[in-house]
């Protein structure tokens, strides 16, 4: 033996069949969004019945935790393979928009409009820590001079949302910046809100970061 899972027909069965049910659940979402998504309604587009499908997911909260913990997963792979490949913060931003732009549903049902009922288990939030944590890597390396402004002292005692990351305020203020800039950018374009208005959301979002990387966060 060398080591490797060995799975019986009855496992790698149960797989593909969340497999579909996760992809019928994204036509859903992308149909009538996330807070549409209706158990009931897969069970019937793939023939099956209702009791039947609630084997493979105990409820709607259980699905939607299992596509939000894989929309969270290839965010962090994808900012750690760029990471590891030398990416600094706008590489991060560049890479951002290319998994947004990849997916806008799985962009929007971690980053649109909550859910409401809906509340993501604690794995949910350490996967999400560790996406800012590589920014805030990025951000460490960039120079930050001058004096601290009165948001860094603010989030000096106020950084639950970078985990324990050791960085200073001057990064934190930096990183929640770039993050909360770039999804403002983002959100709006793939929403739809930048069509007819006449100007590449590309140029205007490149512009927006150079922007960030030439405004200091202290002054």
């Amino acid at each position: 033996m060398d080591g490797a899972e060995v799975t019986t027909p009855r496992e790698r069965y149960r797989a593909q069949v969340r497999a579909e049910i996760k992809e019928r659940a994204w036509e859903q979402i992308a149909t009538a969004g996330a807070s549409a998504l209706s158990l009931n309604a897969i069970a019937k587009r793939m023939g099956m019945s209702g009791p039947a499908l609630y084997r493979y997911f105990a409820s709607r909260d259980e699905l939607i935790t299992e596509l939000v913990r894989g929309a969270y997963h290839s965010l962090a792979d994808t900012f750690r393979a760029a990471r590891t490949a030398g990416a600094d913060p706008a590489g991060l931003a560049h890479a951002l928009r290319g998994w947004a732009l990849a997916d806008p549903q799985r962009y929007f049902l971690v980053y649109g409009t909550p859910v409401p009922g809906y509340h993501a288990p604690d794995d949910i939030t350490s996967i999400a820590s560790e996406i800012m944590a590589s920014l805030l890597d990025a951000c460490a390396e960039l120079s930050a001079d001058g004096p601290a402004t009165p948001l860094d002292a603010h989030l000096a005692d106020h950084r639950d949302w970078a985990g324990d990351h050791p960085a200073a305020p001057a990064v934190l203020h930096q990183a929640l910046t770039f993050w909360t800039r770039l999804h403002g950018v983002l959100s709006l374009e793939l929403a739809g809100h930048f069509t007819g208005m006449g100007f590449d959301p590309a140029r205007f979002y490149d512009a927006e970061l150079a922007d960030l990387l030439s405004t200091p966060t202290k002054s």
